[in-house]
């Protein structure tokens, strides 16, 4: 999304009466009881951004990174912000294992500073052209798709799994040592006789993520959490904690935008319910309302 459209939202929030703090440390230089003492509601929109790691030999080497490590700094880079030291993947060769968004965003980003290669792993198979059987309408629709950024360049490979990360013999990473995989009986399962290595020079994890990170502000808060590690919340949107509301990725899982939009809105209107008794706001989704699949 083009930034222009973001500054244009913020600024509309602003006109209509939001104060934005940023550099805000909250549990840290923010006390947690004294920012509940000072709001009569709090509302939870941290994102799910407790990312999957990939714990096999190697993993410690250089030029492993989260892709969360790499994404982020790069857009402040584009802004003019040089205070974080951005990793840069001109003339080297890169590998991103995830087939997802973010990989895409990995990938985007990797051939836009030049990289020399960029190859994206999946572990799932390459998703067929067409529909399955299995898949109507309305289900979302699981086809073999090229994103904006995969339009650009990149080899995407399917149904490989990463064995180890090599050694430069310096720290560094220099290959991965993948083979093929099957899935047997509900299990992916190695095809003997497809070893091979892939030269890397940097190596982006984008294999999803795992919740909201877990911190001392959660825990002074008191929040329960659901069996995929959430925030849990009742049907209007609220924590086990009277007053602490909790909306988006946070309490559904790393998600869509659109999602993390309705609830938003949904989450508006039991803030509202909490706070006047009634609301005429609208609630467009339940907190358990979810993709059809």
């Amino acid at each position: 999304m083009e930034k222009r459209h973001i500054e244009r939202r913020l600024d509309q929030m602003r006109a209509e009466g939001t104060e934005f703090r940023t550099g805000a440390d909250v549990g840290g230089a923010i006390d947690i009881e004294i920012l509940r003492a000072s709001v009569d509601v709090l509302v939870l929109a941290c994102g799910a951004t407790s990312w999957r790691d990939l714990n096999v030999p190697g993993r410690e080497l250089r030029g492993v990174h989260q892709a969360m490590e790499y994404l982020p700094i790069a857009n402040k880079v584009q802004e003019g912000d040089f205070s974080d030291a951005a990793i840069d993947a001109k003339d080297k060769n890169v590998v991103i294992i995830g087939g997802g968004d973010t990989g895409a965003d990995c990938l985007g980003t990797s051939l836009r500073q030049g990289a020399r290669q960029v190859i994206q792993l999946e572990i799932m198979p390459r998703p067929p052209e067409d529909r399955a059987a299995g898949n109507p309408w309305p289900q979302y629709s699981m086809v073999y798709r090229v994103s904006s950024a995969h339009e650009e360049g990149g080899e995407r490979v399917y149904s490989v799994n990463t064995e180890r990360f090599l050694d430069d013999g310096n720290g560094n990473v220099r290959a991965l040592l993948v083979h093929e995989v099957e899935m047997r009986n509900g299990r992916f399962e190695k095809v003997e006789g497809t070893d091979r290595e892939i030269p890397a020079d940097l190596v982006f994890l984008a294999m999803g993520f795992v919740g909201p990170e877990k911190g001392s502000w959660l825990d002074q808060l008191g929040v329960a959490f659901d069996e995929r590690g959430n925030v849990a919340r009742d049907d209007d949107y609220q924590t086990n904690v009277p007053g602490v509301f909790v909306a988006g990725d946070m309490g559904r899982g790393q998600s869509l935008i659109v999602w993390a939009i309705a609830e938003g809105r949904a989450c508006a209107a039991g803030v509202d319910t909490h706070l006047m008794g009634s609301t005429t706001l609208p609630s467009p989704i339940p907190p358990t309302a979810r993709p059809l699949v």
